[in-house]
């Protein structure tokens, strides 16, 4: 199961409770106050950790607590602090503010962390308030709650490269093709219910990494198809291929659905529609493949648009060195 959000309440532990004590030992007088401090509670900590695919980990857990601070005992003894909760999420992951909805961080990388809820401070024992003239104090404190936050999880997944095209334009069977993902590949529409990641190999120090967003159609950046789910996985992304269906099932123009995407990405922002693109004309196996790219190449000239089958493997090599070198020039 994929879930790339998840809303989750977090409360921190309670801080300890000072301890009120005096010392009795025999043949000792005037012992005094010797009562220890509370521990502080532990904090609620969300961190990045690079093997978690996503957030279903969580998805069913809505409630996190930290663990309480022990409280402050006799012969100055403070009380052990709880120990710190860690939320495990990928990469990616951006911590919001549930009900501000503001950014609290984003953990673009593994390791990164950030304290959501910090743990109640434990309370001072009696032994704190002992002055010249108190000698005997019987104050003492009570530990201090942890706090308490709603909180928004949210995955933007990272790749290098984000696959792009209408429903059924060949982008699950291409990923499987040039990595070892495995993505669902079906014959119909829509097979690709969520993004899915695959590593590229090229040799020993070359490789990239390509995420393989659902069908986008008109109204994506709206949400249509659930588009405006999948387009934010494609916010990170350096490099945008875009795959062309050169004969549509449904009987729609492949130039016009080319250009519908363009649309889209424009409308939904976060400068998408200036990311680096390749175009690629999938199924070249079929007749209508080479009039499709002549087509398109009217009205998009001096853009170069690659042929690629990955049925019979063609023009593979080419895409994935073209990929290659894109990423490592300056313009992306």
């Amino acid at each position: 199961m994929f879930v790339d959000r998840v809303d989750i309440y977090c409360k921190a532990g309670d801080g300890g409770n000072g301890c009120l004590s005096f010392r009795k030992e025999p043949f000792v007088p005037r012992g005094g106050p010797n009562g220890g401090d509370g521990g502080n509670g532990g904090d609620i900590i969300v961190m990045a950790v690079a093997n978690v695919g996503n957030l279903a980990n969580i998805a069913g857990h809505k409630h996190w607590n930290g663990e309480a601070g022990n409280h402050g005992e006799g012969s100055l003894r403070t009380g052990k602090r709880g120990q710190p909760t860690k939320i495990l999420v990928p990469p990616g992951t951006l911590v919001r503010d549930f009900k501000r909805g503001h950014v609290l961080k984003d953990l673009a990388s593994d390791g990164d962390s950030i304290v959501v809820a910090r743990g109640g401070k434990g309370g001072k024992g009696n032994k704190r308030f002992a002055t010249a003239q108190n000698r005997v104090p019987r104050e003492f404190e009570p530990g201090a709650p942890g706090e308490e936050r709603h909180i928004l999880l949210e995955l933007k997944l990272i790749a290098d490269v984000g696959l792009l095209g209408k429903p059924n334009a060949g982008k699950s069977t291409l990923l499987s093709r040039i990595s070892q993902a495995e993505p669902e590949i079906a014959d119909y529409p829509f097979t690709t219910k969520f993004p899915n990641l695959g590593l590229v190999r090229i040799d020993y120090d070359r490789e990239f990494v390509v995420a393989d967003i659902p069908g986008l159609i008109e109204g994506a950046h709206a949400g249509v198809g659930l588009g405006h789910e999948f387009l934010r996985h494609v916010e990170r992304t350096r490099l945008l291929v875009h795959l062309v269906e050169p004969s549509p099932m449904d009987g729609t123009n492949p130039v016009e659905n080319y250009h519908q995407i363009r649309n889209e990405l424009k409308l939904y922002g976060h400068d998408l529609e200036d990311r680096p693109e390749i175009i690629v004309i999938t199924k070249c196996e079929l007749p209508d493949a080479e009039a499709a790219r002549e087509l398109l190449q009217d009205t998009l000239p001096g853009k170069e648009i690659l042929l690629i089958s990955a049925v019979t493997g063609k023009g593979l090599p080419q895409l994935i060195n073209r990929i290659f070198d894109r990423l490592g020039s300056a313009e992306v």
